[in-house]
């Protein structure tokens, strides 16, 4: 898996840091920022759909 190095102001990564660990909603933080991430892509992928800007999938036509 490609590793990546970004910048996040310490605001977001406190924030962050209150769901990450034993039994809290994510693992670790790369774990927190992949599913933020596919998140993201998901609702601009739904934006997207209803701007006509991708095809619906199948059988939401």
């Amino acid at each position: 898996m490609p590793k990546v190095c970004v910048e996040i102001p310490q605001h977001i990564l406190d924030d962050l840091n209150e769901h990450i660990g034993d039994d809290k909603k994510f693992v670790n933080l790369s774990d927190a920022i992949r599913t933020a991430c596919r998140k993201m892509l998901d609702m601009m992928d739904e934006i997207d759909r209803r701007h006509g800007r991708i095809k619906p999938k199948k059988g939401e036509e």
